[in-house]
């Protein structure tokens, strides 16, 4: 209030304000409704009824993968479930055990939850969570110098990228956050985007061209997807993966198609989106530059790798937001596939059910409950991660007594 208002206010009308107010605060302000909480202990009742519709082996792969990882990290350090910390030390154990049990056939509902605690990661009410979505790592042709067809660059890490571990300043405020940018004199400024990138040439010999690529719209969804293999010339074949990121946010281009009208819901995949890319040259670039995010790779020498820097397992390893599920923890996973035929299209959906690892990460992949499955690689691995966009359900397997 201004000093001089109650110069400017009646007496009498001062105190009639004065008796509202007080008989306001006197009043409770309504309370506000609580809210379901994202991630969710199960009775043993709810809790699912679980299989597995892919080999032992697969399975058996991708926890040895999650153990590698694990094995790396101090047992004290702790990794977030919903609102609460797992330690590593009982993410290791809960594998263990796990595989201990899967070795001796007592997968039942019955057993899993007498020695594990289910937590339910939907993001919203059971049975309306996320969207479960799939990747793959596409197999590119390319060269390792530019010619008249091949002339669009995957880049390495460029000199000048510096990323920032926040939670280095302040691991309960900050935990998990990192912050990317270059140097501007004394500041920390945010990195160039994607058109800064490829419409201006931002990147003024900061960074060296890896590999180069025929088309594009390869290389954006090389991006997207990010990790790949490269057949260069005389046959041989190397793989690429993710090395570092802008840090600019990741904005879906699909979503632009939609509000544009040139796709509709109905239509919206990964092929029906690279498709209109292509038939439409004139409007790519404005398209392709809406998605700011920018990917920097390196040769792999085994792979694809995720997030955790062990190679990842088609089927069995999924990508999730690492600020709320715990990195290389068992879950169970619940949503539908397509159904293809040999040309790729889609004949129906059949139930997908089986146990996956939490070996990854995206741009695209935030928030409870958001699943991203790694479908393998190749065309085939292509049609079904293109497709694959069904209501899902995920949880998360964690030893009980602890």
């Amino acid at each position: 209030m201004r000093r001089n208002g109650i110069g400017i206010i009646g007496r009498g009308t001062l105190w009639g304000m004065c008796i509202v107010l007080l008989l306001s605060c006197s009043q409770r302000p309504p309370e506000e409704p609580a809210k379901a909480p994202a991630v969710r202990l199960l009775s043993q009742a709810e809790a699912p009824g679980f299989g597995d519709d892919l080999d032992a082996g697969s399975l058996k792969e991708a926890i040895a993968g999650s153990l590698t990882y694990l094995q790396r990290i101090p047992e004290g350090k702790t990794f977030p479930l919903g609102d609460s910390q797992v330690p590593a030390r009982l993410l290791k154990e809960s594998l263990l055990l796990f595989l201990e049990m899967l070795e001796g056939g007592r997968l039942d509902r019955a057993s899993i939850t007498r020695v594990f605690d289910v937590y339910w990661a939907g993001g919203g009410g059971k049975g309306d969570g996320p969207p479960v979505t799939g990747y793959y790592e596409p197999i590119l042709e390319g060269r390792l110098a530019p010619d008249g067809e091949f002339c669009y660059p995957l880049y390495g890490v460029p000199r000048d990228l510096v990323t920032i571990d926040l939670a280095s300043f302040d691991p309960e405020r900050f935990s998990g956050e990192r912050l990317t940018g270059r140097l501007n004199g004394n500041k920390v400024i945010p990195y160039y985007t994607r058109a800064e990138i490829d419409g201006r040439g931002k990147l003024n010999g900061s960074a060296d061209p890896m590999v180069w690529l025929r088309d594009p719209v390869d290389v954006f969804f090389l991006h997207v997807q990010g990790s790949g293999i490269i057949r260069l010339a005389a046959g041989e074949s190397r793989r690429v993966g993710f090395a570092a990121a802008n840090g600019r946010p990741y904005r879906s281009i699909g979503k632009v198609l939609l509000a544009k009208g040139a796709l509709s819901p109905e239509q919206i995949s990964l092929q029906s989106i690279r498709s209109w890319l292509r038939d439409h040259p004139e409007m790519r670039d404005e398209v392709l530059w809406h998605n700011e995010s920018y990917v920097f790779f390196r040769w792999n020498e085994t792979g694809p790798l995720g997030s955790l820097n062990v190679p990842l397992t088609a089927g069995r390893s999924i990508a999730m937001d690492a600020k709320f599920h715990p990195r290389g923890a068992l879950a169970f996973l619940e949503t539908s596939k397509p159904r293809l035929d040999p040309d790729g299209n889609v004949l129906g959906w059949e139930p997908l059910r089986r146990w996956v690892l939490n070996q990854d990460a995206g741009g695209a992949i935030k928030g409870v409950g958001r699943v991203d499955l790694f479908c393998g690689s190749g065309d085939s691995a292509e049609w079904t991660a293109g497709r694959l966009k069904h209501p899902g359900a995920v949880y998360f397997l964690i030893k009980k007594g602890q």
